[in-house]
């Protein structure tokens, strides 16, 4: 697949999440997506820099723009390599959690005598689970690109034919 047909592709499939899309077909949307922001980026500094607050108009357009065809290629990337395309969204819900940890586990312990046992031992609870849940939060974006890079799936799995196999 070339680098404009997996553009028109991804584009095509705007809010596509089912299928599958190949290595190419992700890889080169997401270098599409980075020099697009890039070049945004750079009108948003030549247009807007007299301004005294720095506006970045063209790149939030761009990034709204692009945001759902990119997660539905991410999705269908995933879907190739035979996993859940949710797992895309890891990273973001170990944050969620972390923060779930943070806000519920000391505001908890907030609530009894500063010091007290209980207030000690919910400030130790949540760092036990908040710790671990950071070590993997940091990880994780780590394994989801290694998901995004690994070959396709040979064949036909779950999520539909071999990309190569179905006209685009």
């Amino acid at each position: 697949m070339s680098f404009t047909d997996a553009i028109r592709t991804c584009l095509r499939k705007y809010v596509t999440f089912s299928g599958r899309a190949s290595r190419p077909e992700f890889w080169y949307f997401f270098l599409f997506n980075l020099m697009l922001t890039m070049i945004a980026a750079a009108l948003d500094s030549v247009v807007f820099s007299t301004a005294t607050s720095g506006s970045e108009l063209f790149q939030t357009v761009v990034s709204l723009g692009l945001f759902l065809p990119y997660l539905a290629a991410a999705f269908r990337r995933m879907h190739d390599t035979g996993r859940s395309g949710w797992f895309v969204l890891l990273p973001t819900f170990l944050a969620l959690s972390a923060v779930g940890v943070l806000i519920f586990g000391i505001g908890f312990a907030g609530m009894f005598a500063h010091g007290g046992s209980m207030d000690t031992l919910l400030t130790r609870a949540t760092l036990l689970v908040l710790i671990p849940t950071l070590v993997i939060l940091v990880l994780s974006p780590i394994l989801v690109l290694f998901w995004l890079s690994h070959p396709s799936e040979a064949g036909e799995n779950r999520y539909g034919p071999h990309p190569g196999e179905v006209p685009t």
